[in-house]
């Protein structure tokens, strides 16, 4: 029998790109795909977009809720897929990602989780990045190697060994996801391009961009009381920590903080040399910011970057 694929979109306010998120889910040529929608009580037209699609649905809702993760959490609850992924209202599936999802864990039955690769556009839709990640173990998931949250998919088997979304993350609760699920399995990158995230104003990762470091410390403490993560933290402790600052000067940076930013890439110089020079770009970037060299600063800075988005 086919596999059923559960997709979860949480939604709040995003009536100008709601149906292109919704069109790139049902015009996917996979045969099983259970879709849910949980709308925050939006109030800018986003329900009347929603109902003209609710016989596409298996359940949707619209209500107040706690947030992001509370949203996907309700989704989760509602799932009945084999597979789950979700997908936000602003984001969009290409073409055949499904599918290819699917084949991917057809033929990887001990892998729990599969990423593609995914492009970074704009409010127009016009690319402006392309996403190549790499293969990651459990532990580069510890040391901050972010992978783009449209490209993931799970099997359901792993999700509920864990608690779902924290409701007390924000900004990187969907890595720290992954991390829950790492541990339950292998998990596995295909060199195809699967989804499109949105970068705009409203966006996570522009509006709150300083927020995404504190998170990541955050990340670090709950592991190290986790009794089966915190040993293989320990193995890549100076690491994992230099990637957390790391992180932090990344979106300091985005968040408009060079002097911040450049800040907290020395810590992370200190830390753990190599994980530091490996994204010396984010540096270069900061201090060409504080001279007022944006166009210089932007080109120097989408040189070996992975623009993440939750």
């Amino acid at each position: 029998m086919t596999i059923l694929v559960s997709i979860i979109t949480p939604s709040y306010n995003q009536a100008v790109y709601l149906e292109q998120t919704i069109l790139s889910v049902l015009n996917q040529d996979y045969p099983r795909i259970e879709y849910i929608l949980v709308d925050g009580a939006s109030t800018d037209g986003s329900l009347e977009i929603i109902k003209k699609y609710k016989d596409k649905f298996a359940w949707w809702v619209s209500e107040k809720d706690h947030g992001q993760a509370d949203a996907i959490n309700k989704g989760f609850a509602h799932a009945t897929g084999e597979i789950v992924a979700w997908l936000n209202s602003d984001d969009y599936y290409l073409g055949g990602t499904v599918s290819a999802a699917i084949k991917t864990f057809e033929e990887n039955p001990d892998v729990v989780l599969v990423y593609g690769n995914m492009l970074a556009v704009d409010e127009h839709g016009k690319t402006f990045n392309a996403l190549h990640y790499k293969p990651l173990t459990l532990e580069d998931l510890l040391c901050f190697q972010i992978v783009g949250q449209p490209a993931v998919f799970m099997r359901r088997s792993a999700l509920q060994k864990t608690n779902g979304l924290d409701l007390n993350f924000h900004f990187l609760l969907d890595h720290f996801l992954w991390i829950q699920i790492a541990r339950h399995g292998k998990i596995l990158h295909v060199n195809q391009t699967w989804a499109a995230a949105r970068y705009h104003a409203e966006a996570k990762n522009r509006a709150k961009a300083a927020e995404f470091g504190r998170e990541a410390f955050r990340i670090l403490e709950s592991v190290k009381q986790d009794e089966n993560l915190a040993p293989i933290l320990s193995k890549v402790n100076r690491r994992a920590y230099a990637s957390a600052h790391r992180v932090d000067s990344r979106y300091l940076l985005d968040g408009g903080l060079p002097a911040k930013a450049v800040s907290a890439w020395m810590r992370a110089l200190v830390i753990h040399p190599p994980t530091a020079l490996a994204r010396l770009n984010i540096f270069i970037s900061a201090v060409l910011n504080m001279l007022g060299l944006e166009k210089i600063r932007e080109a120097v800075l989408r040189t070996r970057e992975s623009r993440y988005k939750s």
